[in-house]
């Protein structure tokens, strides 16, 4: 559902070195997704990686240094997806209607839900010390969010009177919660309506009369 890329990797990997990282990052990303954190094993992830102990263990000699490995691989994917062309830097609120119909429209939101929150919600359960990274996440997501309302403001389409960062909030936690809720009723329309709820309130900011909902896909 986002665009895939990779992990920072070490310097010092050669190109069949990064390949095999981020080989194991995708698989155990996978994993702990299905599984969770606490019943993802080596055995596992070797078998699914096709590769060897040592070969786990030179790469990730800890579970804690696989995890935080992990987190970062799914942010940077969630990130790179929202940095994009696509959504043109969410510099307007046709851009953030576009942004959420996306989702609205991808067939498999509610079953995938989001990959950064899913994983979250695994990993909080746990007692490694990753949360700093888990919170680095969830805030660089929020800046993107907010670094495009800022520029809203300076482009005089909403009121210097908007809090460009809780509106940032409302967007990111409208998204978790109702793909959550999605998630559970099986059905796109708690995400949608939670997505619209939100933009519609950025939208009493707006300093010109704009229109849209989104639509039915």
């Amino acid at each position: 559902m986002e665009a895939t890329t990779e992990a920072r990797v070490p310097q010092k990997l050669t190109d069949k070195g990064q390949a095999t990282r981020a080989r194991i990052l995708e698989h155990a990303a996978e994993l702990i997704y299905t599984k969770g954190v606490h019943a993802t094993n080596n055995e596992q992830l070797r078998r699914a990686a096709g590769i060897s102990g040592s070969q786990l263990n030179h790469y990730f000699p800890t579970k804690e240094s696989l995890v935080l490995a992990v987190i970062e691989w799914q942010a940077e994917r969630v990130l790179t997806f929202h940095r994009s062309e696509r959504f043109g830097h969410f510099e307007s609120l046709d851009s953030l209607r576009e942004w959420a119909g996306f989702y609205v429209a991808y067939e498999h939101s509610y079953q995938e839900g989001c990959s950064l929150g899913s994983l979250a919600g695994e990993i909080i359960k746990t007692d490694l010390d990753v949360r700093a990274e888990l919170t680095s996440a969830f805030e660089q997501w929020r800046d993107i969010f907010r670094d495009g309302l800022e520029r809203m403001q300076r482009l005089g389409r909403i009121s210097a009177e908007a809090d460009p960062t809780r509106l940032a909030y409302l967007l990111l936690s409208a998204f978790q919660g109702g793909m959550l809720l999605a998630q559970v009723a099986r059905d796109i329309a708690p995400l949608k309506d939670a997505l619209q709820a939100a933009i519609d309130y950025v939208q009493t900011f707006a300093v010109l009369p704009a229109v849209g909902v989104l639509e039915d896909r």
